[in-house]
């Protein structure tokens, strides 16, 4: 899927999820199968002019997300290329039974999209909030986990579950008005990652929006301080690719992973799984995340910034790091 660079920053200013709904409308154009299947959130994951244009293709179930994956899987079973979309932690949990009978054991395919993960919704506490959904849906045999980092990788990603053999799911993060983080078009393949930045110091593997961070903070830390960052831009954490992680940190001494995601069963997981045995005796990790629990809630910028994932909480973190 190419992605017109000029739209990339109208993506970002409209958020992950108002992207998904242009997606919606871009994809339809594809694909005569597509069906939109959503539990309540037409406005919220910007659906609403996919779902006036396309009523044939479009079907709110309300707020009844078991039932919208056993009507996905019944119309995925017609024929139907179906996406299910709700906030990440009903998406991923409220119907994780129906998902790992449907999904897991009979392998139907649909594409799960799970707005607003992460923290962004802080100020509606943790009902709200997901922390858990990429340990979860990792865990479903046979999912394939997306975690795009702004809107033109949402456009991809999307465009990829279409055409992927298999049930999705798609963690949507961050809000409105966020950064672009890949300015220029690239080849967007599940399982490959994305080298954002190349360096020489310390390498970073990150995925989601909060990559945006992590490029504000390594831009300073090279200017301010010399230090050489390499970026990689985790897109795909089911199936990760083994081997490209194993190559890419063997000539670091200090590996970092940044998510905005629990520690327990994330990102940091994974990669620490993916060099269990292949590290040096001179190589160390920081994995940098949420912790295990649920904190207090608040505005997006201010659990950024208490959890270390802000800029500046990251840039602190690192220079620490690699004083230790």
């Amino acid at each position: 899927m190419i992605v017109d660079s000029s739209k990339s920053k109208l993506f970002s200013s409209i958020g992950q999820r108002a992207t998904f709904g242009l997606a919606c409308l871009e994809l339809k154009k594809k694909y005569e199968n597509l069906m939109v299947v959503t539990a309540d959130v037409s406005t919220s994951a910007g659906l609403d002019r996919y779902k006036n244009k396309f009523q044939d293709n479009y079907l709110d179930v309300g707020i009844a997300e078991q039932n919208m994956i056993g009507i996905a899987t019944g119309l995925s079973t017609l024929g139907y290329n179906v996406f299910t979309t709700s906030f990440a932690p009903f998406q991923s949990m409220r119907c994780l039974e129906q998902i790992k009978v449907n999904q897991g054991y009979m392998k139907k395919k649909i594409t799960m999209v799970g707005i607003a993960s992460g923290v962004v919704l802080g100020t509606l506490g943790y009902t709200h909030c997901c922390i858990e959904d990429l340990s979860i849906m990792k865990s479903i045999p046979g999912m394939t986990v997306l975690s795009p980092s702004d809107g033109s990788e949402v456009v991809k990603s999307v465009f990829a579950a279409a055409e992927h053999d298999g049930p999705v799911y798609i963690r949507l993060t961050g809000g409105s008005n966020s950064k672009v983080v890949n300015t220029d078009d690239y080849n967007f393949k599940i399982g490959l990652p994305i080298e954002l930045i190349t360096g020489s110091d310390l390498i970073i593997f990150a995925t989601g929006s909060i990559l945006v961070n992590c490029i504000e903070a390594a831009k300073e830390m090279k200017n301010d301080r010399g230090i050489s960052v390499s970026l990689i831009n985790v897109h795909t954490l089911k199936p990760i690719n083994k081997n490209y992680i194993i190559d890419k940190v063997k000539n670091y001494k200090k590996i970092i992973t940044i998510e905005e995601h629990s520690l327990e069963g994330g990102l940091g997981s994974t990669i620490n799984q993916c060099l269990i045995g292949s590290m040096s005796n001179n190589q160390n990790i920081l994995n940098l995340g949420l912790p295990d629990n649920y904190s207090i809630s608040g505005e997006y910028s201010y659990l950024l910034e208490k959890y270390s994932l802000s800029k500046n909480g990251i840039k602190k973190k690192i220079i620490d790091f690699l004083n230790s």
